[in-house]
């Protein structure tokens, strides 16, 4: 497994990441959590040198944290644990829904809450999971660095910001790595698009690189779209997929035009469609540590793979020619 500096941590972390929400939240039904096949494969992937592991006290109120903690007990020092504070569950008036919350108050119960979940002592890197437009980013990340004075947390981040915003916060408390949803048919943090709140994203692959953080890309095969394998007709009930533009029907049609690149290539280089989708992530920058999320172990295995895939010129050409998505992310 090729290795990425975390220089704020003082250690490496293997280039492909583990992102764990998909184990207990957002794309599973409640009754349908499979937590020993979750576990399998976190364990699977320290095994392979797979030992970033992202979660959230958001995913399931706490139920991902606690499996990831669960999962990891026994190997703590194998593992670099992500976390994450600054989404709350709140009822909408189309039903369940997250808000935010940045206020100091908050993020200093919610650490005590995560450390709890994950059964560990300190957290390697706690993210702001998304800014709170009510309490000022400034207030906020002053609270989260008072968590590394306190010796709760090692490292702190930031999700889905933009350029500005990390500047702000990196005034305050060094910003250890930046979060943000990019992938072949997402590609905002390269300064073409806007976070979620609607602000100029600006390039924050080259921000991160310039002040020495990591960049973490999350959904870096599109949701499972990218892989080729996905039947978007077929997403279950619980499965917020199902609220996404890009996957409705015409849209995800639509978008089947930038998978057959993906496998004109997978079939050239007789591999994948993950595993090319995660090494053109991977060749945007030796900062990247993308984190692709799955429960099963096969899958894992696969997403290994790209790290030893070698594109081509001709590849890389390709791939970043593929057409813009159609449908907006959320």
């Amino acid at each position: 497994m090729q290795q990425r500096n975390f220089s704020a941590l003082d250690t490496t972390v293997g280039a492909i990441g583990l992102g764990c929400m998909g184990m207990s939240w957002a794309y599973v039904d409640k009754d349908a959590r499979d937590e020993a096949a979750g576990a399998e494969v976190i364990r699977g992937a320290l095994d392979r040198g797979v030992n970033f592991l992202d979660t959230s006290d958001a995913y399931a109120a706490g139920h991902n944290e606690q499996l990831v903690g669960r999962a990891v007990a026994g190997r703590r020092d194998e593992a670099v644990v992500a976390t994450k504070v600054g989404l709350v569950a709140e009822e909408t008036p189309a039903g369940p829904g997250l808000g935010r919350d940045g206020r100091p108050a908050h993020i200093r119960n919610a650490v005590d809450a995560s450390l709890s979940h994950l059964g560990v002592d300190v957290i390697d890197l706690y993210y702001l999971h998304r800014v709170d437009t009510e309490v000022p980013l400034e207030d906020s990340w002053a609270a989260m660095a008072d968590l590394v004075s306190d010796g709760k947390v090692r490292a702190l981040g930031l999700s889905e910001v933009t350029v500005e915003e990390a500047a702000r916060a990196h005034a305050i408390h060094p910003v250890a790595a930046v979060q943000s949803e990019f992938s072949l048919w997402t590609r905002d943090p390269q300064g073409q698009g806007t976070t979620p709140d609607g602000a100029a994203t600006g390039d924050m692959i080259s921000w991160t690189a310039d002040h020495n953080a990591l960049f973490v890309p999350f959904s870096p095969l599109g949701r499972g779209f990218l892989t080729g394998a996905l039947d978007t007709a077929s997403l279950g009930t619980g499965d917020f997929r199902n609220r996404l533009p890009r996957f409705a029907s015409e849209a995800a049609s639509a978008n089947q035009a930038i998978v057959d690149i993906v496998r004109r290539v997978a079939d050239r280089q007789g591999t994948t469609l993950a595993a090319v989708a995660l090494a053109w992530v991977l060749a945007q920058g030796d900062h990247l540590v993308p984190i692709p999320g799955t429960t099963k172990v096969h899958n894992l295995v696969a997403n290994i793979a790209a790290t030893e895939l070698a594109l081509t010129a001709e590849d890389l050409t390709e791939l970043d020619g593929v057409p813009m998505a159609v449908g907006t992310r959320y």
